[in-house]
């Protein structure tokens, strides 16, 4: 619980603990960035790592001349680019085994059949649209790779969907993040872009809750 607990206070309050960390070290501060957007889409085990409020964090400070705005943006794309080619591969290589594979406790099977739902329902453009689902988000190119999807056709969707993801949230962080009323509310906005976020994630639900055949 405490680590729960940790999380959040990080995801909630990431202009602080971004802060802290570019206090702390300075220009590593990029790989960490790096790290974190890559785990988050690279791995089907970190979904819950903070994806939206990031970008936008760290736009904000860009604006603040803490990062080069020009900088982040490359390698944040970068890193939304290699974590999804990433969990492509595992997904085509590893998939099934880790999906069967009972001593594998952190792969919530649950989720795996909300990403299975959303790419039979989108086809190949799930991989760009999945970039704006958290959760989905993680768990679209793995399901992808399993599915075997012609990897050229991956490569364009990874492409675009991680630059829109990245290039969007990243200039409203910087454009916006440091209005007054954002800045003094930042947990409020956090809270604004995860509820925005997970927005078609309850909307799917609420509408399979109330039309099981459809």
């Amino acid at each position: 619980m405490e680590i729960l607990s940790s999380l959040f206070s990080f995801i909630l309050h990431i202009d602080t603990h971004l802060g802290e960390i570019i206090i702390q070290y300075g220009t590593i501060s990029y790989l960490i960035l790096f790290l974190i957007v890559f785990a988050e889409t690279g791995f089907v085990f970190t979904p819950f790592l903070p994806g939206d409020s990031l970008l936008f964090a760290a736009g904000a400070f860009a604006a603040l001349g803490s990062f080069n705005i020009f900088a982040v943006l490359l390698i944040l794309w970068t890193a939304a680019f290699l974590g999804d080619t990433a969990n492509y591969w595992i997904g085509h290589f590893f998939g099934q085994k880790i999906i069967d594979n009972p001593k594998i406790p952190f792969i919530n099977k649950d989720h795996i059949g909300k990403a299975e739902e959303f790419y039979k329902k989108h086809g190949g453009k799930a991989i760009f649209l999945s970039r704006f689902v958290p959760i989905v988000r993680t768990f679209a190119p793995f399901v992808a790779g399993i599915g075997k999807m012609h990897y050229g056709d991956f490569i364009k969707y990874n492409l675009s969907g991680g630059f829109v993801w990245v290039f969007g949230f990243t200039l409203l962080g910087f454009f916006f993040g440091n209005i007054p009323v954002v800045k003094d509310n930042f947990s409020l906005v956090v809270l604004a872009i995860i509820g925005l976020s997970i927005a078609p994630i309850i909307y799917e639900l609420v509408k399979s809750k109330t039309n099981p055949h459809s």
